[in-house]
């Protein structure tokens, strides 16, 4: 599990599908516990319009026996940029497939998108229960209010 992208000069993917990520062995396994990463500042684009949409992301998950290394979770989002994807497909895409490949004990994913024709849509996942005793924190983002 030797990282690609730590300590390395690494260009944005062109696309999702071509982003590697890396995974490095958990520090503490055997014991459950919450990595959260949040990401405000998320974008893809409109597969109809191509005009930009922009969501603030959660991210939990509960490690097993690898977690992700967070410079290559940084470009495989930022490899959205240019990807034309409907929220549903992109906030279940990445939650999918962090949990296909880190293989944690549970991973959930918030995707708070900003309104496009006014109405904004929050698309929620999540890999199964989680574990017995997890703290699972409130993911912080209020309903739409002109989020902040």
């Amino acid at each position: 599990m030797t990282p690609l992208h730590l300590g390395q000069t690494s260009g944005l993917p062109a696309n999702p599908q071509s982003a590697i990520l890396d995974y490095i062995a958990n520090p503490r396994p055997g014991r459950p516990y919450l990595v959260r990463f949040t990401v405000p500042e998320f974008t893809s684009l409109c597969p109809v319009t191509a005009q930009p949409d922009f969501a603030h992301l959660v991210i939990d998950y509960a490690p097993a026996e690898s977690i992700v290394e967070s410079k290559s979770l940084k470009l495989f989002l930022g490899a959205f940029r240019n990807h034309q994807a409907f929220h549903e497909d992109c906030t279940v895409g990445i939650g999918e497939r962090l949990d296909a490949e880190m293989k944690p004990l549970w991973l959930r994913i918030g995707g708070y998108w900003y309104p496009r024709g006014g109405m904004p849509i929050d698309v929620f996942w999540q890999s199964g229960a989680p574990p017995a005793g997890l703290w699972l924190p409130d993911q912080g983002v209020p309903s739409y209010r002109g989020r902040g």
